[in-house]
């Protein structure tokens, strides 16, 4: 027994030895590190590499040479406005995340650092000390698509306290490549919804975001094919009706088990890209269920031929929408976005028509900089 407690004790001291060491032989070095003007400075230990780039959405060409001294490479950008950035090292050509930063996102297959610089409309990107909602994922069964299918669903703080409550609810839409996880982790949803909640700005609401490639059931990785599907910009399922075709699937699990009022003017949809296709079809095929509507960078396009009902009588279905005076119909892009002229035509038939809807037009291209503005400019308008 002497023997046996003596085992478990020196079993103790090397397991702690090992955590030990596993948590003080990390990088000492700091990167990124945001300098007081808002200049982030970048450093890698590399000391055998010939050449290191830093690539990220903070430089004109999209990447900057590092110095190197005594094996350390540097680079300090210009002071940066307040946004959240990605980025990665390019080492001898091969991309290599930071090893002194842990912080990381997907995006379709890409992974890549990020951080943050605060200030102004970014601060909404960060988690404040306010009161915070809750992030489940949930599954639900879709009989129309035949399978069961996750959803990623935000309540506001209080929601489990204030249980005679009821809530509107604003069903957020990804783009192609995305899936029920692109909003919380590149749209920072929870974080904006959060902090625009406290301040007053927006209606405590339920964010719902679904997985809109009809032929998945979730996020890869987290489906039953595993870790062996991966991540791409073709999916099963993608904008060919299916996904709409469900929607009320959608709306019916989330009205059966979420305190939620269900009625058009408490609900609301929006999405970037393939997502704003998903929401501009999907609010005009069913023109009673949603009061807001959101297009960001949407595919905006109408359908010719087609024989998904959908897509039949597209114009039709858009003036019975209109006729029926949705509270917000709401349209931004940016103004180098390739879908722009898409954007363009689109609102050429709405002013031609004289429907009412609301335009605005950002600086640069199809990238979430730009749908997080979006974001924290479409939600105060909402349920008001």
């Amino acid at each position: 027994m002497k023997h046996l407690t003596s085992f478990f004790i020196s079993l103790l001291i090397a397991t702690c030895s090992f955590a030990q060491q596993a948590l003080w032989s990390g990088s000492q070095i700091i990167s990124p590190e945001i300098n007081q003007d808002n200049s982030v400075t970048f450093r890698l230990h590399a000391p055998k590499a010939v050449k290191v780039l830093v690539t990220g959405d903070f430089t004109e060409a999209g990447y900057a040479e590092l110095v190197e001294k005594d094996g350390i490479w540097t680079y300090t950008t210009a002071p940066l406005s307040p946004e959240l950035y990605s980025y990665s090292f390019v080492v001898d050509g091969l991309t290599v995340r930071d090893p002194s930063n842990v912080y990381m996102i997907r995006d379709v297959a890409s992974v890549t650092n990020v951080f943050i610089v605060g200030g102004g409309r970014a601060d909404l990107y960060k988690v404040n000390d306010v009161p915070h909602g809750s992030v489940s994922k949930v599954w639900y069964h879709s009989p129309t698509l035949g399978m069961n299918r996750r959803m990623t669903v935000y309540t506001p703080a209080g929601y489990e306290q204030n249980r005679r409550q009821k809530y509107p609810v604003f069903y957020l839409l990804h783009g192609a490549g995305g899936d029920e996880e692109a909003w919380m982790d590149l749209g920072r949803t929870s974080q904006i919804l959060d902090n625009l909640i406290a301040q007053g700005k927006a209606e405590p609401m339920i964010v719902v975001m679904t997985n809109g490639n009809a032929g998945e059931s979730a996020a890869p990785g987290q489906c039953p094919d595993g870790f062996e599907r991966i991540p791409g910009f073709q999916q099963r399922g993608m904008m060919e009706g299916s996904f709409e075709m469900h929607f009320p699937d959608v709306v019916k699990y989330i009205e059966s088990n979420y305190r939620v009022f269900k009625d058009k003017k408490h609900r609301a949809i929006a999405g970037l890209s393939m997502g704003g296709f998903h929401s501009m079809h999907i609010s005009k095929y069913y023109p009673d269920m949603f009061d807001y509507v959101g297009l960001f960078s949407a595919a905006a396009r109408f359908h010719e031929n087609s024989d998904c009902p959908v897509y039949m009588n597209e114009k039709a279905q858009i003036d019975a929408q209109f006729a029926k005076k949705p509270a917000l119909y709401w349209i931004a892009i940016g103004n180098t976005d390739f879908l722009y002229q898409e954007n363009v035509k689109f609102r050429n038939y709405l002013d031609e028509k004289g429907y009412k809807y609301e335009y605005v037009e950002s600086e640069g291209g199809h990238i979430w900089k730009n749908w997080r503005i979006y974001l924290t400019e479409f939600v105060p308008k909402l349920f008001r």
